[in-house]
């Protein structure tokens, strides 16, 4: 193979690849490019002998990217993206690309927005549509193409992948703990809680909380709400102790509106995942915000 300016191997062996690893198919690259399966395969094989690496693994009917395929795909696929899109822009004809992503109030305003403005400085000819709401099954509408869901990692028709796990904590408001002194987690019964509830029942209450810290408790004064982000308003305002997911709450323990109230802690028994249709292949402005998005995990 030919070497070219820049050290690249050739262009049509590059294209080859990278729709071969964005299908993970030969067949379906073949039908994008315009050209037989065969093809396409000499041209990953050429590519493969150039690198002296294989770039996938050949399995029955099916391929899997190798990690050193992995990273040339990963490459590839900005790399081919930055040049679509500054050509859109030289030419005068950008469209807009856009991409959906449904979530709950919370994760929205609490982990979503605040890190947004850093997918938004290095994509700025995508244009991302919110669906925004406390309730699942407005989120499976067909225009959704990305969920962030609270669950065990497995959903009916759903392909999901691991954001983080969580700690969840108790927090209220610095003038709510002034006026109620608590000196260990036993003390939290006494006070009053709020809880979010009846929306999504794998969300952890008061009750699990407490008995899973220790704390025995025979009657608990809870106060619910169907919010978790009306709930935390209600915590700001002194109004009681909130139970915190840490990855949630996080920015209002360091702005002071919150404080943990005792050093009891417990893991979250869910995760935060990304899910799609599992039936339904992504567009490329899905998979990039995808990609971004789990590249946060902390």
């Amino acid at each position: 193979m030919v070497r070219r300016h820049y050290n690249l191997p050739s262009l049509n062996a590059l294209a080859a690849f990278e729709a071969a690893a964005r299908h993970l198919s030969l067949t379906r690259a073949a039908g994008e490019l315009n050209v037989t399966p065969g093809a396409v395969s000499k041209q990953v094989r050429l590519l493969e002998d150039e690198i002296g690496r294989p770039l996938f693994v050949r399995l029955h009917r099916a391929l899997e990217l190798t990690p050193a395929g992995e990273s040339v795909y990963h490459a590839l696929r900005e790399a081919f993206e930055r040049v679509s899109a500054t050509l859109r822009q030289v030419g005068g004809t950008a469209e807009v690309r856009s991409v959906s992503i449904g979530s709950t109030m919370a994760f929205a305003q609490l982990w979503l927005m605040p890190r947004l403005g850093g997918f938004w400085a290095a994509h700025q000819d995508i244009v991302i549509d919110h669906i925004i709401s406390d309730r699942t099954q407005e989120l499976q509408r067909q225009d959704v193409e990305l969920r962030v869901r609270y669950g065990d990692g497995v959903w009916s028709d759903e392909a999901a992948a691991l954001l983080f796990g969580d700690r969840i904590v108790a927090v209220a408001s610095p003038g709510f703990l002034k006026a109620n002194r608590v000196k260990t987690v036993k003390d939290l019964a006494a006070l009053p809680l709020l809880s979010v509830e009846g929306v999504d029942w794998t969300w952890t209450t008061w009750a699990d909380f407490l008995r899973e810290t220790g704390a025995p408790f025979k009657r608990l004064n809870v106060r619910r709400f169907n919010s978790y982000v009306i709930a935390l308003q209600a915590a700001e305002a002194g109004q009681g102790v909130a139970l915190g997911w840490v990855s949630l709450v996080k920015p209002l323990i360091a702005s002071g509106a919150l404080v943990q109230v005792t050093a009891a802690e417990i893991t979250a028994p869910q995760s935060f995942y990304v899910t799609w249709n599992a039936r339904k292949p992504l567009s490329r402005e899905a998979e990039t915000l995808k990609d971004w998005m789990l590249n946060l995990r902390d």
